[in-house]
């Protein structure tokens, strides 16, 4: 008799690198989000390309070289030498958050840029994080003499003034203004590798949601619930995915945990309504 393995599924294989928050290996990780759009992807290749990358940087590298050294050199090979940038003129394309067509292309949007660069900077020993910055995900280095502050989109150095700026129109849209403000330290606070992953999928969902492409939606919201198993709206967001699709049972599944966890949410009386409808479907 032939014993034959079956191979993980793209989400089972996402689950078991998730799972913990020890050792949370963000880098395959956020590779591995692209196998719902690309089955066939080889994330140990991919890993194995990035490893090269680290390995043609270290070369550049003494031995002795301090931070800052290192900083530069890393700076000088991702924007300027292999030309990594921020997809200006198609920012929405979902193959910007997948970090294997972002090895191809040098495309990408800052939370993938961030993870990429992340990897090289950690590889070189450099103390960096990514920053869960609003609006726009940023990188941070402590140096010997302080600490910088970069733009993960060409790797720019921005001071307390530029990032003020930045975050005027979140301040305002959010009302933290006068005596509601917060210093610009608490919005520098470094990224957990969850959150960041995290931050990935979100992207990927609005795309798919404003385009109402269901069925990958669908598999983004998979992905959240195993990642956030507590984020009750992401629960509501897969159910109205499956009723979308037609698929009564696990939407409703979906929107009732979803009404039992959040009882005080303000669309109650929608998703209550939704339900409603769906049960009809299933006993008509």
């Amino acid at each position: 008799m032939k014993l034959s393995l079956a191979l993980p599924t793209p989400l089972e294989y996402f689950s078991a690198l998730v799972g913990s928050d020890a050792d949370f290996p963000l880098l395959e990780a956020a590779i591995s989000l692209a196998q719902d759009d690309y089955p066939e992807l080889d994330v140990q290749q991919v890993l194995g390309e990035i490893d090269q990358l680290l390995a043609r940087l270290k070369r550049r590298v003494p031995a002795d070289a301090s931070a800052l050294h290192k900083l530069r050199a890393l700076n000088q090979l991702f924007f300027r030498d292999l030309g990594f940038r921020g997809n200006v003129n198609n920012y929405y394309d979902p193959d910007n958050s997948f970090i294997s067509v972002v090895l191809r292309t040098r495309c990408a949007i800052p939370v993938a840029l961030a993870v990429l660069w992340l990897e090289l900077a950690q590889g070189l020993g450099l103390q960096a994080r990514g920053v869960s910055f609003p609006g726009h995900f940023m990188l941070k280095v402590n140096l010997p003499k302080g600490q910088v502050v970069i733009d993960p989109l060409d790797g720019q150095s921005l001071g307390r003034e530029q990032l003020a700026e930045r975050l005027e129109p979140f301040r305002r849209r959010s009302g933290l203004v006068d005596e509601f403000d917060v210093p610009l330290g608490l919005y520098l606070q470094p990224a957990p590798a969850r959150d960041i992953v995290a931050r990935m999928l979100r992207n990927l969902q609005e795309i798919h949601r404003s385009q109402k492409d269901w069925s990958r939606l669908l598999a983004v919201q998979d992905r959240l619930i195993v990642l956030l198993p507590q984020s009750w709206a992401d629960y509501r967001d897969r159910g109205l995915a499956h009723a979308r699709l037609g698929h009564a049972a696990p939407a409703q599944a979906d929107l009732e945990r979803y009404l039992a966890h959040e009882s005080d949410a303000p669309d109650q009386d929608a998703i209550a309504l939704q339900l409603a409808q769906l049960r009809g479907t299933r006993s008509a």
